[in-house]
């Protein structure tokens, strides 16, 4: 069902997702062609910690699903995209409202296919910047993304 909604219904079911709408980030934006997602993370009374500034885990929450969800869409079918690592530096705290744009491009699409004709899979990071509406950078999360092949028909790959 879900790999069957447009790239609007899907931003409208990613911000009413409890998992999602818990971190207080609000995708803006899909693509028609799914290779960018931008997300807006407000400063405000369900993202503030104690010292007045975003709290962290709405900081990583905000990004957290999104370059897997790309990936799964923009590969499609045939490949098994899984999130296996992740970390954040905190560079600023985030005092205002912070945005994020995650983007894959097609040479990136073309090597993910290249590599996994010779391997069995493979782990891509991605490198998310949180920033404020001057472009000052305030988190960087880096997400480790693993891919690979789904079976042919008769057997099922595993993620490992």
């Amino acid at each position: 069902m879900r790999e069957k909604l447009g790239p609007r219904p899907f931003r409208w079911m990613m911000n009413l997702w409890p998992c999602y709408r818990g971190t207080g980030a609000r995708v803006t934006y899909i693509a028609p062609d799914w290779k960018e997602v931008r997300v807006r993370l407000p400063l405000n009374f369900r993202t503030r910690n104690y010292v007045d500034s975003i709290f962290g885990g709405s900081l990583y929450g905000a990004v957290d699903p999104l370059y897997m969800l790309m990936l799964i869409r923009l590969l499609g079918p045939a490949y098994i995209v899984w999130d296996k690592a992740a970390s954040i530096r905190f560079l600023k705290p985030g005092r205002t409202t912070l945005y994020a744009t995650c983007r894959v491009g097609d040479g990136e699409l073309a090597e993910i296919r290249r590599l996994l004709e010779s391997e069995p899979k493979i782990d891509r990071t991605y490198t998310i910047a949180l920033v404020d509406t001057h472009g000052t950078l305030h988190a960087e999360v880096d997400r480790v993304i693993q891919i690979r092949k789904r079976a042919a028909a008769g057997g099922a790959a595993r993620a490992a």
